[in-house]
């Protein structure tokens, strides 16, 4: 609870800035939810161990927001879940979700914020969280917050700088505990728009993980790129990184290059393309995007090193979410309403927060290789989405620093893991004030190392009903399957209605 208010100080102390203390525009929204549910299987275990569990979710809330155009963004939503149960113990949830942009001094000194708590999967090996009711062993919550504040200044005819100090930090109760603090200067030439242009990166990043000794990264990377026409242009990098981590195969420093194009033949289509080599091999990166009235298409590839508490900071491709944002404006004219809606029809179809693959709980430092095909149809009274994708990683480093989280008999399961994940959306609205939607999802997490499969399942089904202003009805049933060659297969079956009241 003590990191929560730290988190949340960090971001609503962001509009207490002198220069942004006035003429800034908030909006203050509690909330209360009450919310009954039944599960058939609330410890998702086999069928011979299942329990069944009645339950009742109180959930007092609050979303906060302020804009000053562009001296101050802010967008805090928390909410404090208690779990009565019938036939266990019961059990309190805190789920944050916080982020803030300030502009300090214009043209010079600017801040960044961002703060999470949310309930995570551990492994994608076993059984699958769906409903904050389950209780299972592979899962617990996760505390993220970072901090960046940074100088961006144009200096005509030279460049654009950009020197950006950024702190993170996860933990998750006696599992994880990681500190990371980066220093990055960029600068982009200024050509006028004509012939050749430039980028210079220099980056340098120490990583104090609680189960590891620290490690140290650095980077150097020139960009040289040119316009060969309007819509087309290519590009180089070549640069020098070293990581300090104690690698299980090569030394894992070197020097690297890349080459690539992006095309935008209309302001409806775009795509980057690039090849490489890095000190691990070959590298492939495309950033491709296709929009219509109505329709859009995404297509990302992408391979890095990477840990886990990076995963957690990362930013998602542009998609599904600001489409439809932008696409129910005139159906949904206030803004906070169009954003909770957007979340709640993303979660339901499984399509929020994730592409449906695990981000395993890891000491470990991974060469991770995603792909990510993704769409959303908007019409004048629903929406359908789908997202299918699919993430390779292999280990880089010993697996014994991970005994804790996977168990010493388990060691060699995460060397090497291939994950997989359809998922699928449809909302219909049935008037002003009712909506139906269905939402469904598909997985497999694949070990190449010990053959291990596991495959879930989820088909869940929401109605939900505006009684009044600020008073929502939402009834929903769900069927989740999980199965394994090594065990632990499972059914489960729920039913919850939720009553919301916004103040």
């Amino acid at each position: 609870m003590a990191t929560m208010i730290r988190l949340s100080a960090v971001v609503l102390g962001l509009p207490l800035v002198p220069s942004l203390a006035h003429a800034v525009d908030w909006t203050v929204t509690p909330t209360v939810r009450l919310r009954e549910s039944y599960t058939d299987n609330v410890n998702l275990a086999p069928a011979e161990l299942a329990q069944s569990e009645l339950s009742t979710e109180i959930a007092p809330g609050i979303a906060i927001t302020a804009n000053a155009g562009q001296r101050l963004q802010l967008a805090l939503s928390y909410g404090l879940h208690k779990v009565i149960y019938q036939r266990r113990a019961d059990r309190i949830n805190h789920q944050l979700d916080a982020s803030g942009h300030a502009q300090v001094l214009p043209d010079w000194l600017y801040f960044d914020a961002r703060a999470s708590i949310n309930r995570q999967n551990i492994s994608g090996f076993g059984p699958r969280l769906v409903d904050p009711a389950q209780v299972t062993t592979n899962s617990d919550t996760v505390h993220a917050h970072s901090a960046s504040p940074y100088l961006h200044h144009y200096f005509r005819g030279l460049a654009t700088a950009t020197l950006r100090y950024d702190m993170q930090r996860v933990a998750s109760g006696r599992l994880l505990s990681v500190r990371s603090d980066a220093a990055r200067l960029q600068l982009v030439g200024d050509n006028g728009g004509r012939g050749w242009n430039w980028e210079l990166n220099l980056d340098r990043q120490h990583i104090d993980d609680s189960a590891l000794a620290p490690v140290t990264m650095t980077n150097a990377a020139l960009t040289l790129s040119y316009p060969l026409k309007p819509e087309l242009g290519v590009f180089t990098t070549g640069g020098r990184e070293k990581k300090d981590y104690h690698a299980s195969s090569s030394q894992p420093e070197g020097q690297y290059w890349s080459a690539g194009a992006n095309w935008t033949p209309s302001p409806r289509t775009r795509v980057s393309a690039s090849y490489g080599r890095r000190y691990f091999g070959k590298t492939y990166k495309l950033d491709a995007a296709y929009r219509m009235r109505s329709m859009l298409w995404t297509l990302n590839y992408d391979e890095d090193i990477t840990t886990m508490h990076a995963q957690f900071f990362r930013v998602s491709p542009a998609g599904l979410g600001d489409f439809l944002y932008q696409l129910w404006e005139t159906k949904i004219p206030d803004p906070q309403k169009r954003v909770q809606s957007v979340k709640a029809f993303l979660l339901i179809s499984q399509l929020l927060g994730s592409d449906g693959n695990v981000n395993f709980f890891s000491h470990r430092y991974y060469l991770q290789k995603s792909l990510r095909l993704a769409s959303v149809y908007s019409g004048t009274r629903g929406a359908l989405a789908f997202n299918a994708s699919r993430l390779d990683r292999t280990a880089q480093t010993s697996s014994a620093v991970d005994s804790i989280l996977t168990g010493p008999d388990q060691l060699t399961l995460e060397d090497r893991t291939r994950q997989s994940a359809f998922q699928a959306g449809w909302n219909w609205q049935l008037s002003a004030r009712a909506g139906v939607t269905v939402g469904a999802s598909h997985s497999r997490a694949k070990s190449l190392t010990s053959r291990r499969q596991d495959r879930n399942s989820v088909v869940s089904v929401q109605w939900s009903h505006r009684l009044r202003s600020g008073i929502d009805l939402d009834v929903n049933l769900r069927h989740s399957r999980h199965a394994s060659n090594a065990g632990g297969s499972y059914r489960e079956n729920g039913l919850g209605a939720g009553l919301t009241v916004a103040f």
